[in-house]
């Protein structure tokens, strides 16, 4: 026994040393706790909604006060066009809008019959089905309301209409984020790989002693998978449009040049998990796991990231697949052009100038 108590201490010891594996038991654990409790959920919390009030009567008020006071909405007010209510859509302001017509009091007090209108951004068919959902249910719930004090009974008829997305096809969300979240991954992967490969090939001395400079032999290694994920993301595009029925509304070159961006942003990330790694085990576990659970939950696409704590929201900036998906979604479901993309064009360029530059650095141009 008192063997056993010594290898058993020693092994603890070896435990305690070992960074990574402490991290793997008690970190992940935890990263996963908080961000299972508090960042995923799929209800509608804080969702932009726009209100034009063209009636400015007492019914009308009382049921914007009414969704004012619903937890779900940040309600806004403006007195624009219907032309300018689809301007706020493509500038991604708001999911929603709600469209009060002129005399609405009127028609429901004279002719127990009045409408109202109710836009949702289809790119994101879940989303817009929910708060479809809300408005149709507060607004029931005041026409319940009424029918008890005016007899005989009223009714408000909500017609909703799904821009970009009139069909509600639910690949119209699901196959941008896939895109995503399969170059992210498979790009990344296969570069996290790319030097510590040669470490541990032993081919590493050559590098080092060729003429080329650090930059020269990681963009080298890059520019072939570069290519191949473009191929790869023709494969993917094809069969989006001719098999699940998505639209390219929008220009196929600026979809080629966002995607060229991001599938080299996620390249520059594995080379520097490749540089910064000492075993393609440890490179695969951190580009596969690592940036898995970042890409479903951080992108938008499955969980709303309107209703995660601010934190998480912050966070999600830094997450390169965000801005890529919300690139796509724009360009193949809106068809809007470079003025409503620069920002994830510009954000996607710095990020792969940032990461490239410190992978650069990681390049170890000594063995010892």
């Amino acid at each position: 026994m008192k063997q056993l108590l010594v290898f058993i201490r020693k092994e603890f010891y070896h435990v305690f040393r070992d960074r990574r594996t402490l991290l793997i038991m008690f970190g992940m654990p935890l990263m996963q706790i908080v961000l299972f409790g508090f960042a995923l959920t799929s209800e509608v919390k804080n969702a932009d909604i726009l209100v034009v009030d063209n009636a400015k009567d007492e019914h009308s008020q009382k049921l914007i006060n009414r969704y004012k006071a619903a937890p779900y909405f940040n309600l806004s007010e403006k007195q624009i066009s219907y032309k300018d209510i689809e301007s706020e859509f493509r500038k991604g302001n708001i999911k929603a809008a709600i469209v009060f017509p002129q005399n609405f009091s009127t028609d429901l007090i004279a002719n127990k019959k009045a409408q109202m209108q109710i836009l949702a951004d289809g790119s994101e068919p879940n989303i817009a089905k929910m708060l479809n959902q809300y408005i149709s249910a507060i607004t029931q719930s005041y026409q319940q309301e009424l029918n008890r004090t005016i007899p005989p009974s009223i009714t408000i008829i909500p017609e909703t209409r799904m821009l970009y997305n009139e069909e509600e096809n639910g690949s119209m969300n699901f196959v941008p984020g896939v895109m995503a979240l399969i170059l992210m991954i498979v790009c990344t992967a296969l570069t996290s790989v790319a030097v510590v490969r040669e470490k541990e090939l032993g081919t590493m001395e050559i590098l080092l002693v060729s003429p080329f400079k650090p930059v020269m032999v990681l963009v080298a290694k890059a520019i072939p998978y570069l290519v191949l994920s473009l191929i790869n993301l023709t494969f993917i595009l094809l069969l989006a449009i001719f098999l699940m029925g998505v639209p390219m509304a929008g220009s196929i070159f600026l979809f080629y040049l966002l995607s060229t961006l991001f599938v080299s942003t996620s390249l520059a990330l594995g080379l520097l998990i490749s540089n910064a790694t000492d075993s393609q085990q440890v490179a695969l576990l951190i580009s596969m796991i690592g940036m898995l659970l970042p890409t479903i939950i951080f992108t938008g696409f499955l969980f709303p990231l309107e209703n995660m704590p601010k934190f998480f929201q912050w966070f999600s900036h830094i997450v390169p697949a965000r801005w890529y998906y919300s690139g796509v979604k724009s360009i193949m479901l809106k068809g809007l052009g470079l003025k409503y993309i620069w920002k994830e064009l510009l954000l996607l360029t710095v990020m792969t100038i940032g990461l490239l530059t410190l992978a650069v650095k990681k390049f170890k141009i000594r063995l010892a």
